[in-house]
């Protein structure tokens, strides 16, 4: 894996884990919004290999083709249905007086957006760590 492979995966999880934290924060926001859904966050990673596969693979010492990262691959509705309350003449109220809540938890979204926080500042690590690399390879080529 090179210098640059290090910074695709970096910037694709700075890219992914921002993502997440922007939905789990959405979610927050609308805990109060009569039908709103919760969402949820898709994300795979570049290459699912196991141990076994990464060992047989390893050629010279150094491991074959794209190593690591994370896609977005967009965003699902949770199905568990918000509890009903009867709200006659309230707008979102169907036709028979309720209206459902949101289905988010605002103890999962808060989890949620801790882990892709913390997510987010490994990735982040990662190019910190790269970038000062590249520096000292900088250096010793003078």
């Amino acid at each position: 894996m090179g210098l640059m492979n290090a910074f695709q995966i970096g910037r694709e999880g700075l890219s992914v884990h921002g993502k997440r934290v922007e939905i789990a924060a959405k979610n927050i926001a609308n805990i109060d919004t009569p039908n709103y859904t919760r969402k949820i966050p898709i994300i795979s990673s570049n290459q699912d290999q196991s141990f076994a596969t990464v060992l047989s693979s390893m050629g010279m010492g150094a491991l074959s083709g794209n190593m690591g990262g994370v896609n977005f691959d967009g965003i699902v509705e949770d199905p568990t249905p918000g509890a009903k309350i009867y709200k006659p003449g309230h707008p979102d109220a169907d036709e028979y007086g309720y209206i459902r809540t949101s289905n988010t938890n605002a103890m999962v979204d808060i989890a949620d957006a801790t882990i892709a926080q913390r997510a987010y500042e490994a990735s982040l690590g990662v190019m910190t760590i790269s970038k000062a690399m590249s520096v000292s390879a900088l250096e010793i080529g003078k």
